[in-house]
């Protein structure tokens, strides 16, 4: 079956499958492409189609982005459509934005990223799911057996098991979880069913009493197996599905700090290579840099891949749904390299934009991820180009009206013999329309002797919150079983 698949793989896997003897050989390298590569091969060799990644605009109009390997299958899983193959694999690239501020600041969040997936439609279940993994996890890429944890669903006897008794995994090192991290749901109604995790362990001297899989000090989860064999109801019953499906991510930059051995995902040869860029451009050594700093290198070298990939997928910058997401990261972008010392003049002239320089180079490394990045690259680079030189243009302005403000609050204070106090709602329109950090708004603030009333911004940006979920609308995915 793998020999019928030759024309459908990705460039990373088929100029191995096609290629001279030599290339033949057992890839053992440990970088993002060979990883992406050898995950591909490993479950084409065991009978599954490969298929290339699904758009980062996707065909379902409940979601606004690609956020899951499985979201092309969906109408699959939900009954609506016959598989055309019963086993697939793929590198789906996704994109999440929910938790965007923890970008940097963790050593695993990012709003672009690959999962590596395999999916069984109404073909194979529980047992070869959990067995491929554990197989592609301590064979193929050769990750010791007593580094690895895994989790169940609390009541899923069977996968635990087929861990404990089939695979040999001592029961210390398994552990039974709840709903909350181990019953995976597509949305309020749809597809759903519960899943079983692996885990990586950095500190395995710590022992496996009160272990934590939950603690990011110590474990990494890089696997989830989703068993989906349920449809959530309106109601929130549960009734079986006529098949029983296999949905399994693997988190590519999260193996590559494994494999690699770098203490975090921006730190593998994926990522890295933008903050390199990055660090020339700003003549600011990464590695000497203080926390601030690396965590605004972090910022750019993640966003860029995101903003790459989406204008490449046909997303430009607006004020709603999509463009909105891309604007919001292309400033977030412009603020941490101003950061960094990279700056625009403010004149809209086309030599004043930083990004595109960096955008290069995602574009350089992306032919294994995105092959039609370097034929798009000219528009990409002219819509970032033409973004930035905008939102630098509304930057300039803020300083402008920052230091409107700071004079204000500092006659203000003279005038009443108080301590001079930016508010909170001066500092948060100074955030939302200004695009000016809070971070950046109090240390200038510092410099001419004002404070700024942070529990006031805190309230602003809670009600902003408040107001941001009020208005979102959960859709819900009612399917057939």
């Amino acid at each position: 079956m793998a020999k019928d698949m030759d024309n459908n793989l990705p460039p990373s896997v088929e100029s191995s499958t096609n290629g001279s003897e030599e290339h033949k050989s057992k890839d053992l390298s440990v970088s993002g492409d060979s990883i992406r590569h050898r995950f591909l091969e490993f479950f084409a060799s065991r009978g599954h189609k490969v298929l290339p990644s699904a758009s980062l605009v996707p065909d379902d109009p409940t979601v606004l982005l690609t956020i899951a390997g499985m979201l092309q299958f969906k109408p699959i899983f939900l009954g609506q459509v016959q598989g055309l193959v019963p086993r697939a694999t793929t590198s789906q690239r996704c994109i999440r934005t929910n938790d965007v501020e923890n970008v940097g600041r963790t050593a695993r969040h990012h709003t672009f990223f690959e999962m590596l997936g395999n999916f069984s439609f109404g073909d194979f279940f529980k047992k070869e799911a959990i067995q491929w993994a554990w197989e592609l996890s301590t064979e193929e890429f050769g990750i010791p057996a007593d580094r690895l944890w895994v989790s169940v669903f609390e009541d899923d006897d069977e996968a635990f098991e087929i861990w404990h008794h089939e695979v040999g995994v001592p029961v210390e090192h398994v552990q039974r979880m709840g709903e909350e991290d181990n019953f995976w749901t597509s949305g309020v109604t749809g597809p759903c069913g519960p899943c079983s995790e692996i885990y990586f362990d950095f500190h395995p001297e710590r022992g496996y009493l009160d272990a934590d899989l939950n603690d990011d000090t110590r474990f990494i989860e890089f696997y989830n197996l989703v068993f989906m064999e349920f449809n959530k109801k309106v109601d929130g019953t549960l009734e079986p599905l006529k098949q029983k499906n296999i949905d399994t991510g693997l988190g590519l930059e999260r193996m590559a700090r494994i494999l690699q051995k770098v203490s975090n995902n921006y730190e593998t040869d994926l990522i890295y290579p933008i903050i390199e860029k990055v660090s020339e451009l700003a003549k600011v050594s990464y590695n000497q840099a203080n926390e601030l700093s690396k965590l605004n290198f972090k910022i750019v070298g993640d966003h860029l891949r995101a903003i790459v990939y989406l204008i490449s997928d046909g997303v430009v910058p607006s004020n709603t749904k999509r463009g909105y997401v891309l604007r919001m990261l292309i400033r977030r972008a412009v603020r941490a390299g101003r950061s960094l010392g990279l700056k625009g003049d403010c004149q809209g002239n086309l030599g004043g934009a930083f990004l595109p320089l960096i955008a290069e180079k995602v574009i350089e490394i992306s032919s294994h991820i995105d092959p039609d990045v370097k034929d798009k690259a000219a528009r990409i680079l002219v819509v970032l180009q033409r973004e930035e030189l905008v939102f630098m243009k509304t930057l300039c302005k803020g300083e402008k009206k920052l230091h409107q403000m700071l004079d204000e609050a500092l006659s203000s204070a003279e005038k009443s013999g108080s301590i001079p106090c930016l508010s909170g709602k001066d500092a948060f329109v100074l955030k939302d329309t200004y695009g000016f950090p809070v971070e950046q708004t109090r240390e200038v603030a510092k410099e001419h002797g004002v404070g700024i009333d942070m529990d006031g911004f805190d309230t602003e940006m809670e009600n902003q919150r408040r107001q941001s979920k009020a208005a979102h609308k959960t859709v819900e995915v009612v399917g057939c079983t």
